[in-house]
């Protein structure tokens, strides 16, 4: 396969670029978890952090089974070595929404037709208890 011209490249945006590039460093690096996790919070500004925290709480709460990590910059829960579940923040690429979103491992088939990420721009108590929800039954 040919290599990446910069006029290919040019395709993504400067956020997408950044994002690929926190991926490969993942990849090359042994992750430290929890702790870079946590740091990528911590990192986050606003609504942002606080719904990234909240997520945290409730994943580690009702899946202590997941491996906490960051995947492309981002909090993300994996189940036996692939992402689960993760968090985008809306920062990330300036939307006007964070998402959580839920990879092909996760066990939310409902027929043919289910969803697989959520926008958000707050969390309530009824949403906090959604997504211990979904949580659960993802890992089952």
């Amino acid at each position: 396969m040919a290599k990446a011209t910069s006029t290919e490249s040019e395709g993504f945006t400067a956020e997408e670029r950044a994002a690929i590039k926190e991926r490969a460093k993942e990849s090359r690096r042994k992750a430290n978890g929890e702790a870079d996790l946590l740091e990528k919070i911590a990192e986050m500004a606003g609504a942002d952090r606080a719904m990234a925290e909240r997520i945290h709480a409730i994943v580690t709460e009702v899946a202590p089974q997941l491996e906490p990590k960051t995947w492309y910059g981002q909090p993300a829960y994996a189940k036996d070595g692939k992402v689960l579940v993760f968090f985008q923040a809306a920062s990330k690429f300036n939307t006007r929404y964070a998402t959580l979103g839920f990879n092909d491992v996760a066990n939310l088939d409902d027929g043919t037709l289910w969803p697989t990420a959520f926008a958000l721009t707050g969390l309530t108590a009824a949403e906090e208890k959604q997504i211990g929800e979904l949580v659960k039954k993802a890992v089952s």
